[in-house]
């Protein structure tokens, strides 16, 4: 029961911030086709615990999450209860995707990643669209 409490505290927290998570993935490919703009994917698992630190810990910096709201329509998607497109199914999460608002993958990384490795991987993610 600690843990389920828990689990809907960081969920909770997760998308009580300013920002606006979606956990629909046609609904936000079709806002990000509207606003111009690429996805950040979030796949996590309900009984994953380096989700929850990632939750906890990384989503929590505010600096970096504004980064993320400011170029990126945000989505967060539990494999365990949302629509999953069959070709973002793997087993293993955190997993972290960067799309494109026709669903083409940009950029992935797994796991769990403190905020300056994140900021790193978003750099990566920019030095990748500037190249195309």
């Amino acid at each position: 029961m600690k843990h389920i409490v828990s689990i809907v505290f960081l969920v909770t927290a997760l998308f009580s911030s300013d920002l606006d998570w979606s956990n629909d993935y046609k609904a936000t490919l079709e806002i990000a086709k509207k606003e111009n703009k690429q996805i950040y994917m979030l796949i996590t698992s309900e009984s994953c615990r380096w989700c929850r630190k990632f939750e906890s810990t990384t989503l929590q910096d505010e600096d970096l999450l504004q980064r993320l709201a400011s170029k990126y329509v945000l989505l967060h998607i539990s494999r365990d209860k949302d629509y999953t497109p069959q070709k973002f199914k793997k087993k293993r999460v955190p997993r972290h995707y960067f799309i494109t608002s026709e669903g083409q993958v940009i950029y992935t990384f797994l796991g769990y990643w403190n905020v300056l490795d994140f900021n790193s991987f978003m750099d990566d993610v920019e030095r990748s669209n500037r190249a195309r």
